[in-house]
């Protein structure tokens, strides 16, 4: 690849020859709509919608060193895990703050760790930094397979007639091994980054056109969509998901953003342990929910106040397609009180009103466990 150049996932061809607009996002060219956002932002949450997410990092690791090697590096727990078992996880610096969130598969013969495609390099980098005694190798598999998400109510009804084993029994955060169209092998979690039930398969590059199309076919009957990165990112954050370099960062630590149950202090030494044991007795900010009165839209970055007094900023924000409401999350000073008081949100100038809600704006009514 040429300096300079977009990386493209195995699915690239298809989203331009689809309608698919493409934008640059983390070195990736990738789809951010089809239609329009609003648009398959509903689709999701009505029936199902099929995204490409094989930009996010996908590394496998195997010997019997791998367990101790993303426990020394990540703060949750992973001796925890049993086999076909998901967890989220953070990646701490040595300050605290965030390189990453992951999500950490258990394998019965391995582990898979799911990275934002933003910080795929220093992931890499920080594991190559504290390597373990024991047997371990680390396989970056990013870019020779191809990651699919299904998501949406409907989700199981679609990937179902596809695969060769069942999935209405695997548990929320749970993963299963099997073949796509009798031959594609595949791994599939039900995970998500919507807000609705759903899967995402990992198959291989070359397989990776041939299953998504096979996928549209069989969401057909029910409205299915191609989607892009930006009802991603207005689904998440209607499910007050925290997006890297929003919610959290490396100068915003797991507290502050509300994922602190993520850290598991005493399951013994990881990177960041004691920086992380400083911030919890004293996070700093507190992440909250705002409803702003009439549609404009709080954007990353805006002056929050509270009784007239700047306490923070907005870490996203955005209309919502589903509850049609301009809402905003924001990190906060933890001395501003949800009751009474008056809240703004200094939108280009105007002081728009607004009150703290609770998180998650967005909750679907079925869960799976």
């Amino acid at each position: 690849m040429a300096a300079g150049e977009l990386l493209r996932t195995p699915l690239h061809a298809w989203h331009q020859a689809h309608g698919g607009r493409m934008v640059d996002f983390a070195g990736w060219s990738m789809p951010v709509q089809y239609t329009s956002i609003v648009e398959e932002h509903r689709t999701v949450r009505q029936s199902v919608g099929l995204f490409d997410i094989s930009h996010m990092g996908r590394l496998t690791f195997f010997g019997s060193g791998a367990l101790d090697w993303i426990q020394r590096v990540t703060t949750n727990d992973v001796a925890r895990l049993t086999d076909n078992q998901i967890q989220y996880s953070l990646m701490p610096n040595e300050r605290g703050g965030m390189i990453d969130d992951l999500l950490v598969y258990r394998q019965p013969f391995a582990f898979i760790v799911v990275c934002n495609a933003s910080n795929r390099d220093n992931v890499l980098a920080q594991f190559e930094r504290y390597p373990v005694q024991a047997e371990a190798k680390l396989a970056d598999r990013t870019l020779d397979t191809a990651m699919i998400a299904v998501q949406g109510p409907a989700a199981l009804d679609i990937v179902q007639p596809l695969f060769n084993q069942p999935l209405g029994s695997v548990g929320y955060y749970h993963l299963t091994m099997g073949r796509l169209l009798g031959d594609a092998d595949a791994v599939i979690s039900r995970t998500g980054y919507t807000g609705e039930d759903g899967f995402e398969l990992i198959v291989g590059a070359a397989q990776a056109e041939r299953v998504w199309e096979a996928l549209l076919e069989s969401g057909q009957e029910r409205g299915i969509r191609p989607c892009g990165l930006g009802a991603r990112d207005t689904l998440r954050f209607e499910a007050a998901m925290p997006l890297y370099g929003h919610e959290l960062s490396d100068t915003i630590n797991p507290f502050e953003a509300g994922v602190g149950w993520a850290v598991k202090l005493a399951k013994g030494e990881f990177v960041g342990r004691e920086a992380l044991r400083s911030l919890k007795a004293n996070p700093g900010r507190k992440r909250v929910g705002l409803r702003l009165e009439g549609k404009r839209i709080a954007r990353e970055g805006y002056v929050v106040r509270f009784d007239g007094r700047e306490v923070g900023r907005v870490t996203s924000g955005t209309f919502s397609p589903a509850l049609d409401q301009s809402l905003a999350m924001a990190l906060v000073a933890p001395d501003a009180a949800p009751e009474g008081g008056s809240w703004i949100v200094d939108v280009r100038g105007h002081e728009v009103p607004a009150t703290v809600v609770p998180l998650p704006f967005y909750r679907r009514t079925e869960t799976h466990t």
